[in-house]
């Protein structure tokens, strides 16, 4: 049975982080708040943890991930850009996006799209989200808690922890979440792609803006 921890939303108590990166080092996976939706994660480099994901969405392991990042220092490992690309990531980060963004070879294997050799990058907005990154001091694999069959996340705590409770090692409680998950641009080509509308506004990566 899993923990279920009650986080301040804007000062998340230090001691519940710390929980929250234990769990985390052991390969654990949790749901937690972010800026679009509550998201399951686990660290990048768990296989285990990328394989309960997938069992509890009921996806392929091949399905599009995203790598949390607690700032854009941290993209050129992962990720291929040029300067443009990147001054339009740091316009729109942290923020309620993911962007797909050609590999470099240090990229997690199992999170890259086996075709096209990219990678989903996000930096999240939520102080919680942000807080279990600095305190684990590595990325994380990301995924919206959206339950098979559903099209929206899961937006109550309390509605997660009773689906779930025997399927995370932890659940964290920020209060009610939006149910839209994040928009998804792919920056991979000549111009902006938004291949997924959601929380973000997608206004600044839609043609002539």
């Amino acid at each position: 049975m899993g923990q279920y921890l009650e986080v301040h939303p804007v000062n998340p108590q230090p001691r519940f982080i710390r929980e929250a990166a234990a769990v985390l080092n052991r390969g654990g996976v949790i749901a937690y708040p972010t800026d679009s939706c509550y998201a399951l994660g686990t660290l990048a480099s768990s296989k285990s943890g990328l394989e309960r994901i997938c069992a509890i969405r009921r996806i392929h392991p091949q399905h599009r991930f995203t790598l949390l990042l607690r700032d854009l220092s941290e993209a050129g490992t992962y990720a291929v850009f040029d300067t443009p690309t990147y001054r339009l990531l740091r316009a729109h980060t942290p923020g309620p996006y993911a962007f797909l963004l050609a590999a470099t070879r240090e990229a997690p294997r199992r999170l890259l799209d086996p075709k096209r050799k990219t990678i989903g990058l996000r930096v999240p907005d939520h102080p919680v989200a942000q807080a279990i990154l600095a305190e684990v001091g590595a990325p994380l694999m990301t995924s919206s808690l959206i339950l098979p069959g559903q099209d929206l996340a899961l937006t109550d705590p309390q509605d997660i922890y009773a689906r779930l409770e025997h399927e995370l090692d932890l659940i964290l409680d920020s209060g009610i979440l939006s149910s839209a998950p994040t928009t998804v641009v792919d920056l991979t080509g000549k111009e902006p792609t938004v291949v997924r509308l959601g929380k973000g506004d997608p206004a600044a990566f839609l043609p002539g803006s």
